[in-house]
């Protein structure tokens, strides 16, 4: 049976305030008070019915800045993503609020953003909180987007990443060609979808070359130096050893070459280490870096592309937008001795 539209008397009804008012609220024209806009999403979202269609023709774009969101610290992988997102909204005329840093991921600001008249939108970079959050958003008719995300978001909200999976998979693809098949994974944390894609891409490479993984090399932490280099040395310390290890990114493979040094074991002949991410610091190393370079710039801009046409009334191409990786062969990698 199609579900029945709830018609704007029923929501007047429902909360007290006049028909006028519920238009304005349901087609986000004119403004209304934030205590009255909350009062009517409330019950259109209890009501367990479709907002009504906005009648008097296509409905005007949402004016005010954009809410980017970042709570990291922005070192080269984020700064890069929120430079692209900044550049391309100011080419569309949109002001950036920024709210970022470490400090930041401890801030419960997603709930306080509609009621905030000044912002138009947001767009989410590895958003901490759980996907309830951010349906929440979407319920109360907050157009975002999220960039990267760290858990499996529902279908209805937009999201951009890169190709975890197939860039995880070429990688260990480029280490089986060299021999390697004692492969040692410093994974990212079990919780995160892009740590558990790319151990589903390094298994796949494995399964294409007829070999079952061995859960005794991997290692699951934080994409860190000191976590890499932690991880590293337990890896290290199995016999037999890896020939190879695979980092979650670029930092936490710099924390392998440091383990690697510490034993005495020579990179790429005594040992192959790879990243991901192709930051600049991947061809400062020695040896630098062989990676996959994820398309940072791209995935900002496409972020604040795809919330622009929201803003605009414009409809977007494609809820989700995977980006293709890039495999970077450098000089840490190696045939296998």
């Amino acid at each position: 049976m199609p579900e029945r539209r709830v018609t704007v008397r029923e929501v007047a009804a429902a909360t007290g305030v006049s028909i006028a008012t519920v238009s304005r609220v349901l087609n986000q024209q004119g403004r209304v008070a934030p205590e009255t806009r909350a009062l009517v999403e409330r019950a259109v979202e209890q009501l367990g019915l479709r907002a009504p269609t906005p009648r008097g023709g296509t409905p005007k774009p949402v004016d005010g800045a954009v809410f980017v969101r970042c709570p990291y610290v922005l070192t080269d992988y984020f700064g890069l993503i929120v430079s692209s997102i900044a550049e391309t909204l100011d080419r569309h005329g949109r002001q950036v609020v920024l709210n970022a840093g470490e400090a930041a991921a401890q801030d419960p600001v997603l709930a306080r953003l509609p009621a905030q008249r000044e912002l138009a939108g947001a767009i989410l970079i590895l958003p901490p909180e759980p996907p309830e959050d951010l349906i929440h958003l979407t319920t109360r008719r907050f157009p975002l987007v999220v960039v990267d995300p760290r858990t499996t978001l529902p279908p209805h909200i937009p999201s951009v990443s890169a190709a975890h999976h197939s860039g995880a998979r070429q990688l260990t693809a480029h280490l089986l060609s060299l021999g390697h098949t004692r492969i040692g994974v410093i994974a990212g944390p079990r919780e995160w979808l892009a740590a558990d894609a790319r151990l589903s891409g390094h298994h796949a490479a494995l399964a294409d070359a007829g070999i079952l993984p061995t859960p005794a090399h991997t290692r699951h932490t934080h994409p860190t130096t000191p976590d890499g280099y932690q991880a590293a040395l337990d890896l290290l310390s199995l016999t037999p050893r890896p020939t190879a290890l695979i980092a979650f990114n670029d930092k936490a493979a710099i924390g392998a070459l440091q383990a690697a040094a510490s034993l005495n074991l020579t990179v790429p002949t005594d040992l192959s280490i790879a990243g991901f991410d192709d930051l600049d610091l991947a061809q400062a190393t020695t040896p630098p870096l062989t990676t996959v370079r994820q398309p940072l710039a791209e995935m900002g801009r496409l972020a604040a592309t795809q919330l622009t046409r929201l803003l605009t009334r414009h409809p977007i191409q494609a809820l989700h937008l995977e980006l293709a990786t890039e495999l970077v062969v450098r000089a840490s990698t190696a045939p296998v001795p």
